[in-house]
């Protein structure tokens, strides 16, 4: 389109280094947006619009996307989204094995009464796709799209016993799969470290996943096991992945303790292959040495059957928290040992509690707590479970930086935070978190892109964009290209950083000075803007 004085654009991003998500090198530009899209890249210096920004000397990508995000709540309680729009991130996909949907009266009832009371939220969805647009609906800063928590489904049907699904139960999740497809779901997402979806064979998880085929559905999940059996259980990943026909995706792949660090270069080898095959495989990281999940998830998955509550029934009895204590002790087969897998009680650091009493314990290793209460390492474990009667969110030191170096230069590598986006204000300070609920995706861009140079900046930018946009079938999403939706960063590749640490974590990112999400500025000179323009997005079923 030539310039020319009567052109008018709702916004114009001038004069920056434009990345176009594709990884080809930039070019000196200007970006004209109409409405929610992008109506014209090119010079436009005779053009007018109703809000400019100045980009020289910046870079200006596609909106970065995270792939692996738990905003769904977070995202209520704070509509801006502040640690991750900070960061230049536009769309966060949810459903790693939880969904916020489909729901049964009791599920419903469950999660409700598992709200946060310092941060309520007012649960008023049932299915996923009521979810997506509820949220859209009240405002939120940013996209969201969601696949199908494989666990949600799993509860729905079978409950939290530890069986094979009947062929009833397998009919009533292929049902609930069909509609959540129809209603924009991106496919079906599992985290098998966990009970009840420890549970499922791998056949369970091929049906669903055919059930989702025919709405161009995709796989991605958290590995049964991360650690000793982790070769495995890419096996299991790529046999899914075959059999019910849709691309694959492995969530934050790593090895988890240093004893299975060298499998890495094995992983590799087997993706690298399924991918010269034609196999659509894939996955993503985040780029820290330690993990986060549940303390409670440090004690074997035979001993979670019938749910949490039935855990914390067990953990009132002397004589079970003993037997808990030896299969902590002894196993290593058949689950993840995650207190084993970090070496024990120094490498675990606990980083939220729910009741307000046990918040001393925030902030300090597993160690520390067990001299503080005068037991053993396990002992403590259960104690701060069985107090708290929660999750208890606890950082486990068992990656390898090595490890970390080598997959962020994996061409089929994408990335994602594994956490709420944070605020660093109000409620959100009396928790603790992961440093990556602030720092991932300004980690990258700054430690291992400006720093060491492990991956061209170009390349970076296709891999937080364009590249899982094609992976999920995004309509109009994850490129700078006319028709495409403006979703924009504007960003400064000399001093974006991360400054979140396990010590700090509540620090924002910087670097990121401009961030449009559908046509309209959500964060300006670094500061939230005051819009909420955040969309549901849809996978290919749901159009």
């Amino acid at each position: 389109m030539p310039d020319a004085p009567d052109q008018r654009f709702d916004l114009i991003i001038r004069g920056g280094n434009v990345y176009d998500g594709s990884g080809a090198d930039p070019r000196v530009t200007d970006v004209g947006v109409v409405g929610d899209s992008i109506a014209v890249i090119g010079g436009l210096a005779a053009a007018r619009a109703g809000t400019e920004i100045d980009a020289t000397g910046m870079a200006v990508a596609p909106g970065f996307i995270n792939m692996l995000s738990h905003s769904y709540i977070s995202m209520l309680q704070d509509r801006r989204s502040l640690g991750e729009l900070k960061q230049g991130v536009t769309l966060q996909i949810f459903g790693e094995g939880n969904s916020m949907g489909p729901y049964t009266p009791e599920m419903h009832s469950a999660m409700q009464s598992g709200m946060d009371p310092e941060m309520p939220v007012e649960v008023t969805w049932r299915t996923l796709g009521e979810y997506l647009r509820h949220t859209e609906a009240i405002g939120v800063s940013q996209n969201i799209a969601s696949y199908i928590g494989a666990t949600t489904l799993r509860i729905h049907a079978v409950g939290h016993d530890d069986r094979h699904a009947t062929a009833a139960e397998m009919d009533t999740m292929r049902a609930l799969v069909r509609d959540e497809m129809e209603a924009g779901a991106l496919g079906i997402g599992s985290s098998l470290i966990y009970p009840p979806a420890f549970y499922a064979p791998t056949e369970e998880l091929i049906e669903l996943c055919r059930a989702a085929a025919p709405y161009g559905g995709c796989y991605i999940s958290h590995l049964r096991d991360e650690g000793n059996r982790l070769i495995e259980c890419v096996d299991e990943l790529l046999r899914i992945s075959r059999e019910s026909g849709v691309p694959a995706e492995i969530y934050h792949l790593k090895a988890g303790g240093q004893a299975n660090w060298p499998k890495m270069e094995r992983v590799i080898e087997r993706v690298d292959a399924a991918r010269a095959a034609g196999e659509p495989i894939t996955a993503d990281m985040y780029l820290y040495t330690a993990g986060a999940t549940a303390l409670s998830a440090a004690i074997p998955p035979r001993f979670h059957e019938g749910g949490a509550r039935a855990l914390l029934e067990r953990l009132a009895d002397p004589a079970m928290r003993a037997t808990i204590k030896r299969a902590i002790e002894t196993a290593d087969d058949g689950w993840e040992n995650l207190y084993r897998r970090a070496a024990g009680g120094e490498n675990i650091l606990i980083m939220s509690m729910r009741r307000e009493e046990n918040r001393r314990f925030q902030g300090k290793r597993l160690s520390q707590i067990a001299a503080m209460l005068g037991l053993d390492e396990i002992d403590a474990l259960m104690e701060l479970v069985a107090r708290d009667r929660s999750r208890v969110e606890t950082a486990y030191f068992m990656i390898d930086e090595a490890n970390v170096r080598r997959e962020v230069q994996l061409p089929w590598m994408a990335f994602g935070s594994d956490s709420p986006s944070w605020a660093a204000e109000g409620a959100f300070l009396k928790h603790s978190t992961h440093p990556r609920a602030y720092g991932n995706f300004a980690r990258l861009l700054g430690r291992y892109v400006r720093d060491l140079g492990l991956v061209p900046l170009a390349e970076a930018i296709r891999r937080l964009t364009r590249f899982p946009a094609d992976n999920l079938g995004l309509d109009r999403r994850g490129r700078i290209e006319a028709g495409y939706f403006a979703d924009v960063v504007v960003f400064d590749p000399a001093t974006i950083i991360d400054h979140a640490t396990f010590e700090e974590p509540q620090q924002y990112a910087t670097g990121v000075r401009d961030v449009v999400v559908n046509g309209t500025p959500a964060l300006r000179d670094g500061e939230f803007a005051g819009a909420y323009p955040g969309r549901a997005v849809f996978g290919r079923g749901g159009r």
